[in-house]
C-alpha cells in the first residue's frame, strides 16, 4: 500500500494528497506532519535517535517520535499509530500544544522538508519496544537537560526539535530541586 501525505497550504489547510515518497525531495511540497514528545509518570521526556537507515536525518537525536496523518485520519489517532509503530508505545492524555508549528529544512542528502508540523505532548502508559528501522536508541532525560543540550550542540538534533522546542518547553514538567519532576 502506497503511504500518502496530505497536502496542504501555507496555513496548513488540505489542498490535495500526494505519495509520501512522490512528496519528499529537492521541492517538497507543503504537506500535513506532526511531531510528539512523550512523557512518563516520573516527568521525564523521552528522547530516541533516528536510526540510522533513515532516508532523512539518520542518526540525530529528536523527541519521541514524528509522522505523518493519512488522508482522513486525525492528527490523534494519527499520534496513536505512530507511537505504537516507532515505538510499540500506548500513549494518552495527547495534548497539541503548538498547533501552527511550521518549518522547512533541508537534509545533507539534499532532500527538503516543509511540512505544517503541530507538536503534541503525550503521556506514555506501557513499556517501550522500539522499532529498529525507525529509532536507533531511546533516552529518558528532563526538559532543562534538553533545552541546554539542544543549545550547546544543535547539530546533534533534529532541526524540528531545535525549532519548536523554545515554543513548546512551557507545556513540559518543570524540574525542580529534589530531583522529582512536577
Amino acid at each position: 500500500m502506497v503511504e500518502m501525505v496530505v497536502l496542504v497550504d501555507d496555513a496548513g489547510t488540505p489542498v490535495g494528497t500526494q505519495s509520501k515518497a512522490a512528496a519528499h525531495g529537492t521541492s517538497t511540497p507543503r504537506h500535513l506532519a506532526f511531531s510528539c514528545h512523550v512523557i512518563d509518570d516520573d516527568g521525564r521526556l523521552l528522547m530516541t535517535r533516528r536510526a540510522l537507515t533513515k532516508q532523512t536525518w539518520p542518526g540525530v537525536w529528536t523527541n519521541a517520535f514524528c509522522g505523518h496523518p493519512a488522508p482522513g485520519e486525525t492528527l490523534e489517532d494519527a499520534v496513536r499509530r505512530r507511537a505504537a509503530f516507532e515505538l510499540g508505545l500506548t500513549v494518552d492524555t495527547i495534548v497539541c500544544v503548538a498547533p501552527e508549528f511550521g518549518y522547512v529544512a533541508r537534509d545533507a542528502s539534499g532532500i527538503q522538508e516543509n511540512e505544517h508540523c503541530p507538536v503534541f505532548v503525550a503521556r506514555a502508559v506501557s513499556a517501550l519496544s522500539p522499532n529498529p528501522d525507525e529509532v536507533a536508541q531511546v533516552q529518558w532525560t528532563t526538559a532543562s537537560a534538553l533545552a541546554a543540550a539542544t543549545v550547546a550542540t544543535p547539530w546533534a538534533f533534529s532541526p524540528w526539535l531545535v525549532e519548536h522546542l523554545p515554543e513548546v518547553a512551557p507545556h513540559l514538567p518543570r524540574d525542580i530541586e529534589d530531583g522529582r519532576h512536577e
